[in-house]
């Protein structure tokens, strides 16, 4: 009897090491091993650059081998953990001072009562039908807001998808899914992206924005396809949630107080001046951070909170995000290890040249899952832009392709890929503020993301036979 037990034990180790998804940090850090060890089988490589109007381009066809580097010590392995991190420090502290406002902000109870009132009104908890619309149309309004705003700059606007979904019964993988789905996919797509679309045309000569009816077309089926998944699939998952989100009483019994309107034209007074500062005056993520914290203080004022349970709700806040923040700056050493083997051009170059002499429909599809490829490396739209599509431009004249669709081509493929690959930071502080993990996240969105890309395929590959 004695000896069984440790077989049992192990046996229960096994079947965990195969059947269960890794951590996050144990994902992400075999990612990064991978990543190193590639590293001494690629060599060493760069362009030459040029500075135009402040932004660094690659000189296409000055690609040249290095000769004289040392492999990287293993100990560069692990400093490159604690670099990542410095990287990322934007995200990293945008996720702990949103998590900190949206932990005032739901303990005011404004926010509850908003979407009880709503839901309420729509007859959300009497049948499916009104579930569903409520999802859909959340899924849209989502992503009208990655097509217009961005993708990192909604951050503040997942939490209020968790609590959409608790009013209409679901869990908090429903909400997580339409608000950051929506908005990935939005944004990715978008046929008015001044940080991809409007780089790659200024690079390609092309008209801004220019073409938009096919990425038009793209982005509308995407989302009309992921909303039509989260009401037949991702309802019925199971979803382990540690903090589940629930409406504290019925949906008749729901009322807005005056103080809670006046918190709630705080946010979104917040939002305005946000949008505001995004398309005026160029802000990014340092400046919405601080205007997060400004929001949270207002908004702890105007509920009648002290200077110490104010600062209290904000470390709960702070605090429940943690987690999702150190996989953001884990994920970030990636980059740090191929930059500083100086083998990320050498990707860029083997990559672009497998194009030459394919057939143009052929060429264009390839052509985004190469974008995708690259962009595990280069996570950021717009540098992906400057390095890539001043040697995509020229391939696309050489091989027949014309310049608006190589652009599509690559938009699909650096936009898309953001959805479920682990250096995309902007995806992952949107998922620590939702509190799901990236080991949750990928099972749920990888099955949605096969359709939408042989979807974009399909569309490339008959605007390629148009003359698109």
């Amino acid at each position: 009897m004695n000896q069984s037990h440790p077989r049992a034990g192990s046996d229960k180790k096994q079947r965990r090491w195969f059947h269960e998804f890794p951590d996050p940090m144990v994902l992400i850090f075999m990612v990064l091993v991978g990543v190193y060890l590639l590293t001494f089988i690629i060599p060493a490589g760069e362009f030459a650059r040029e500075v135009i109007d402040g932004k660094s381009r690659v000189i296409p066809d000055t690609f040249a081998y290095l000769t004289g580097v040392e492999p990287l010590p293993f100990f560069d392995l692990f400093l490159a953990i604690p670099q990542g991190m410095i990287n990322a420090a934007p995200f990293l502290f945008i996720v702990f001072i949103a998590g900190g406002l949206f932990h005032v902000l739901q303990s005011t109870g404004a926010l509850e009562n908003m979407i009880g009132v709503a839901a309420n009104k729509v007859g959300a908890s009497n049948s499916t039908k009104s579930r569903n619309l409520i999802i859909v149309l959340g899924t849209f309004i989502y992503g009208f807001f990655g097509v217009a705003v961005g993708g990192e700059n909604n951050i503040a606007l997942v939490p209020l998808g968790v609590l959409v979904a608790a009013a209409v019964g679901c869990s908090r993988l429903v909400g997580v899914t339409m608000a950051v789905g929506g908005i990935g996919i939005g944004f990715a797509l978008s046929p008015i992206s001044p940080y991809t679309v409007g780089i790659a045309q200024s690079i390609g000569e092309l008209p801004l924005f220019s073409g938009w009816g096919l990425r038009l077309l793209m982005v509308l089926g995407s989302l009309s396809m992921l909303a039509a998944y989260i009401c037949l699939r991702v309802v019925k998952m199971e979803f382990h949630d540690e903090q589940p989100v629930e409406m504290s009483k019925a949906l008749h019994e729901y009322r807005l107080s005056r103080q809670d309107l006046t918190i709630l034209g705080i946010f979104l007074i917040g939002l305005i001046s946000l949008l505001t500062g995004i398309f005026t005056r160029g802000w990014y993520i340092t400046e919405i951070s601080a205007v997060f914290l400004i929001m949270a203080i207002v908004i702890g004022l105007a509920a009648g909170m002290s200077a110490n349970q104010l600062v209290k709700r904000m470390m709960e806040g702070a605090s429940s995000v943690t987690s999702g923040a150190l996989v953001i700056g884990l994920a970030a050493s990636i980059p740090v290890i191929l930059q500083d083997a100086r083998v990320i051009d050498t990707i860029v170059k083997s990559l672009s040249s497998v194009l030459e002499g394919m057939p143009v429909a052929l060429a264009a599809v390839l052509t985004s899952i190469i974008q995708g490829i690259i962009n595990l490396f280069i996570p950021s739209g717009s540098a992906q832009a400057l390095i890539t599509m001043p040697i995509l431009i020229p391939l696309a004249d050489l091989i027949g392709m014309s310049r608006q669709l190589m652009v599509s081509a690559f938009q699909i493929g650096d936009g898309l890929t953001n959805l479920f690959i682990p250096t995309a930071g902007g995806i992952l502080a949107m998922l620590a503020l939702g509190r799901v993990s990236y080991a949750q996240w990928l099972p749920v969105i990888v099955p949605i993301m096969v359709p939408i890309y042989a979807f974009c395929w399909v569309l490339m590959v008959i605007a390629a036979h148009l003359g698109y």
